[in-house]
């Protein structure tokens, strides 16, 4: 993996590499024209979606249907991570890319408030579906400080020479901050080190690809695979089904030791932390407290004092659940839980939750106790219950096949929101 920007491109300058990407200006693309002009109120309102799936008339259905922007959980130092695959753009005129732009900000307005990571998946990208040089310079421009700050790192997958001579004649515009946060991946496997990939939900066409680069390298070149997922331990607590965590408990407790470890420091030492939840953690502290937890040995957080390792911990150990908290058989109650009336909402959160098995339920209503106490103080964390529902809402739901569509993640945050304003009356 690389950060390095600066590539040769031989005695060619940067422009004369450029003409021979043929990359066309904006005004020569013809442009469908748009049905309505999009204001920042109407992108506020169309990521309000009730349905796990956009209807035919949502001003971003013709968007969302290809799937080229996705959230996946979170990275292995706690930062949720956006996915752009550049495969599944269609050909430029069958793509609105102001609507594409809106799209992608909408999306990030969610997390921008948070440690984030953008993992862009270059192969694909075609002299058919390509965008102007114009408009990738615009884009970069429409996203300011706001969206810059909190990105962490931006990984592009699959470098081409097109995408490193972009960047070198990019390099005016972009700051030295913002450049040190690109890296370059070429192989899927290099990846492991940011995030698990099999929670990316990789178009295939991309898994072919760095098939066919592995097998055009001689053996002594080959990179590593992916390494294979290893037996639990004897003692293993990440990772591992809620029930059988309860049978190895020595009080036959059902809140996790790890639950309520991170919880009782985190509501000694947390409640008053501005952003607790949206920071990172240090990757290896992260990967150091999973393994003594996994050996079956005491972790105590007032040692460390470290807040936002505990809050990192809490969220992993939430998202590497081998089933969510609120469970795969609850999955479409949740998403299509806006269609419940106001006025019995309550009494359908009461009875979709007793119907979780015991751990689950006592857990979530442990974890949610819990957030309600962080909200009670948002005027100083700054972590309100709509704050809160976009941290976890990801890690209480997700789909079988790990990653979601934007347009199921908001029905789930929604859920979560409303259970956390209703809390006191869904868990008497």
């Amino acid at each position: 993996m690389s950060s390095e920007l600066l590539v040769d491109l031989g005695d060619d300058p940067p422009t004369a590499q450029l003409g021979q990407l043929k990359l066309a200006t904006i005004e020569d693309q013809q442009w469908p024209p748009d049905e309505a002009t999009l204001t920042k109120s109407d992108v506020s309102q169309c990521f309000d979606a009730g349905s796990p799936h956009l209807p035919w008339d949502h001003p971003f259905y013709d968007i969302a249907r290809h799937q080229i922007i996705e959230v996946a959980g979170d990275d292995n130092f706690g930062r949720k991570v956006i996915v752009f695959n550049a495969c599944r753009m269609p050909p430029q005129h069958q793509l609105d890319h102001h609507k594409l732009l809106m799209y992608l900000k909408g999306t990030l307005d969610q997390y921008v408030e948070s440690d984030y990571t953008l993992i862009y998946f270059h192969h694909g990208l075609t002299s058919e579906n390509k965008p102007s040089l114009s408009w990738l310079r615009d884009a970069y421009r429409e996203f300011d400080r706001k969206y810059k700050k909190n990105i962490k790192a931006l990984y592009i997958v699959h470098p081409t020479m097109f995408i490193k001579t972009l960047l070198i004649l990019f390099k005016p515009i972009i700051s030295f901050k913002f450049g040190r946060k690109i890296n370059y991946v070429s192989y899927l496997s290099e990846l492991e080190d940011v995030v698990k990939c099999e929670q990316l939900l990789i178009p295939t066409r991309v898994k072919e690809y760095d098939n066919k680069l592995r097998a055009s390298l001689k053996p002594a070149a080959q990179p590593p695979m992916s390494p294979p997922r290893s037996p639990p331990l004897p003692n293993q607590v990440f990772g591992v089904p809620l029930e059988l965590l309860r049978q190895r408990s020595p009080d036959g407790d059902p809140v996790p030791v790890v639950m309520r470890d991170t919880i009782s420091f985190l509501s000694e030492q947390g409640l008053e932390i501005e952003g607790i939840f949206r920071r990172s953690a240090n990757v290896t502290l992260v990967k150091e407290v999973q393994l003594k937890y996994n050996s079956g040995a005491a972790v105590n957080f007032r040692e460390m004092e470290d807040v936002h390792l505990a809050a990192v911990i809490l969220k992993t150990f939430l998202r590497e659940l081998p089933e969510p908290l609120l469970t795969f058989k609850l999955y479409n109650d949740i998403v299509n839980f806006a269609s419940v009336s106001g006025e019995s909402q309550v009494t359908a959160m009461k009875t979709l939750l007793e119907s979780l098995p015991e751990e689950n339920y006592a857990s979530l209503r442990y974890l949610i106790t819990f957030l309600a106490q962080v909200s009670a103080n948002s005027e100083v964390n700054k972590m309100t219950n709509s704050n809160l529902a976009v941290v976890f809402g990801p890690n209480l739901l997700w789909g079988r096949d790990n990653a979601m569509s934007l347009s199921a993640i908001g029905p789930i945050n929604n859920f979560t929101r409303a259970l956390l304003d209703q809390q006191h009356m869904v868990f008497t």
